[in-house]
């Protein structure tokens, strides 16, 4: 037992049908049903692995985007391939989650079988805007139609979903209350490894803040600051923009109409309060890109044109960025510097992750779009860490207890 919390370790496996919760969300292209990326599937398969090789039913429970994000959600059928490539051993797929089709096909397997079910999020109960509007306890959790369908058929639930863990639904934190659990070896990995890393960072340690989570990113901010854990944050993204804002600059109409157009405006006031507070600790852009027919163009901030909405750093914020990761000894990122997808708008997140790429410092990288983003510029083999985790990553270095923790510890007592 490590935290309160049960390894695998600790169980018989051979012939017990085993639930597991992984988070194999990925950027998806709609037109092809591709996966753009398969570093989450490719960190869960070990645990699947490991599993099935010691005789376990193995039962795979994931989510593919949410209601939230609705242009990625999507089937997880693309994922039975890929996981199937990882684990070195068949994966079998079903168009269900816990109706009866699903429920005939996991009495029917066998010891070393692995099936994977649909997206989990299919169901009204495991959406995100369910779970912020209900707000239901882990024991009515615990009550919900895919815990009572799918809780009967199994001797055992295990999470192996750390990027998930900051969320609070049935999946994930509801057959701990009725099942035996245990942690996954990616979850045992990654909330280790984050442990041991935020008690003494080595210094300077920097934290890089990008991307269009602002809740995730303004959640921890405060805390890391007034705790001294970070030493300073470099922003990019809708982050940047925001606090550029708050700290009375001029970066473009267009840029002030995205972000009260998106709902975002609120974090202006959260972001003058912190800014006149941590300033000095902050670093932000000096000037930003954006796009003009379909080119490139960049402004110094105070000189940005007034219609435009900027979607990357400048050249000369990337420079000064690079220099301040490769002069430090812990690196945090999340979230990358602006639309990175594009050819016209990647630069700013490129240029953080060559420095991300030859920097002395100790490295880590957390969130989806910042390991696409890492698989993008080939730098997997150069980060010192990945953490499949954003939003659980960012919660986690606030010192909240995370819901799957918390139901992972109630787990161990069953």
């Amino acid at each position: 037992m490590k935290f309160g919390i049960k390894t695998i370790d600790e169980f018989e496996l051979d012939g017990r049908t085993v639930l597991i919760r992984v988070d194999m969300n990925q950027p998806v292209d709609m037109a092809t049903g591709k996966l753009k990326s398969t570093a989450r599937i490719k960190a869960c398969a070990p645990t699947v692995r490991e599993l099935a090789e010691k005789g376990a039913k193995v039962v795979v429970l994931a989510h593919q985007g949410s209601d939230i994000e609705y242009k990625n959600f999507y089937t997880t059928a693309p994922h039975r391939e890929v996981l199937e490539g990882f684990v070195g051993r068949p994966v079998q797929f079903i168009e269900d989650v816990c109706g009866p089709a699903a429920i005939e096909k996991i009495r029917s397997l066998s010891a070393g079988d692995i099936l994977l079910l649909d997206n989990v999020r299919f169901m009204s109960e495991e959406q995100t805007l369910f779970e912020q509007k209900l707000q239901l306890s882990h024991e009515e959790q615990a009550k919900t139609l895919v815990v009572r369908k799918l809780a009967p058929l199994a001797d055992l639930y295990v999470c192996d979903a750390f990027a998930a863990a900051h969320r609070d639904q049935p999946t994930l934190c509801g057959f701990e209350q009725v099942l035996p659990s245990a942690m996954g070896r990616l979850f045992e990995k990654e909330y280790v490894v984050i442990s041991e890393l935020m008690e003494s960072p080595a210094r300077p340690c920097t934290f890089v803040l990008g991307g269009a989570k602002i809740s995730d990113a303004f959640l921890m901010m405060e805390t890391v600051l007034g705790k001294g854990t970070a030493d300073r944050i470099l922003t990019g993204g809708l982050v940047a923009n925001i606090l550029l804002i708050a700290a009375g600059k001029e970066i473009g109409q267009g840029s002030y109409d995205f972000i009260v157009k998106s709902n975002y405006g609120e974090y202006i006031e959260k972001a003058k309060k912190i800014y006149a507070e941590y300033q000095d600790r902050f670093v932000l852009p000096v000037d930003i890109a954006y796009t003009e027919d379909g080119k490139r163009k960049e402004a110094d901030i105070g000189a940005v044109p007034a219609a435009v909405a900027a979607t990357d750093i400048g050249k000369k914020s990337a420079a000064q960025y690079q220099e301040i990761i490769r002069s430090s000894a812990t690196v945090f990122v999340n979230g990358p510097m602006g639309i990175f997808e594009e050819e016209e708008t990647e630069f700013g997140t490129k240029a953080v992750w060559e420095a991300l790429g030859d920097t002395p410092a100790y490295t880590v990288v957390g969130g989806g779009d910042s390991i696409t983003a890492t698989t993008k510029y080939g730098k997997t083999d150069d980060i010192s860490y990945i953490c499949t985790g954003g939003g659980a990553l960012i919660r986690f270095l606030t010192g909240e207890e995370l819901p799957v923790v918390k139901a992972l510890r109630h787990g161990a007592t069953i």
